[in-house]
């Protein structure tokens, strides 16, 4: 066989793996897609557990490249009637109706196929309007970068088949992550154990579900 039929037969074999792959990754992608829709992710967060150590911001801060005097994650300190001190962890609650979308101009923050409410930092032009929507107080504009930033959920370490940040330094393990869809240990928890949310008159529907959370907070 001569070397123009086997430069040929070569390009014909590339072209047809090449095919083979690109269909492959299109499944791939689809199948991805398909996952994430069948997911939302929250939080089961036991007051009782926490103690106010802060590990948790620390983690966060770390994990995120928190601005100093700027926060994702928070630990509100209340003190109760008889003097009883009752810390809890608060943070963006990746709303399934979030009042943060519909504000902004460019839409810059969306919510994913995943549930998760998240900020295009490349399409964000820092006018501020999500931050002054969100009713939790949950989102701040980042003074270095002059864009909208808060709690992700540490997307990029789930994805990775990690914890976010802040559950991984918990020494108490007040915080327990998961997907709200499966049979999993947030699920279980929630099920099992009397919760409440934030603020439930703002209609808003958040994914952080708390035990012995107090009226106030």
């Amino acid at each position: 066989m001569n070397d123009k039929k086997v430069t040929l037969k070569r390009r014909g074999f590339l072209k047809a793996a090449g095919a083979t792959i690109a269909t492959v990754a299109l499944m791939s992608k689809t199948s991805e897609a398909s996952n994430e829709k069948n997911k939302e992710f929250g939080f089961y967060i036991d007051v009782d557990k926490c103690y106010g150590c802060m590990g948790c911001v620390v983690a966060c801060a770390e994990e995120n490249h928190v601005p100093l005097n700027s926060f994702r994650t928070k630990v509100r300190r209340q003190v109760e009637n008889k003097g009883k001190i009752i810390f809890v962890p608060i943070q963006c609650n990746h709303c399934i109706n979030p009042p943060c979308v519909k504000p902004c101009p460019v839409n810059a923050t969306y919510k994913g196929p995943d549930g998760l409410v998240v900020i295009d930092e490349n399409v964000c032009i820092g006018c501020g309007k999500c931050v002054k929507a969100c009713p939790y107080n949950a989102r701040f504009l980042d003074p270095i970068r002059g864009i909208a930033n808060k709690c992700s959920f540490c997307d990029h370490r789930i994805y990775s088949g990690k914890l976010p940040a802040c559950v991984e330094a918990c020494p108490t393990s007040a915080k327990i992550f998961g997907d709200l869809n499966s049979d999993g240990e947030v699920s279980k928890s929630i099920k099992a154990n009397k919760t409440s949310v934030r603020n439930p008159e703002f209609k808003t529907k958040p994914k952080i579900f708390f035990k012995s959370l107090p009226k106030k907070i």
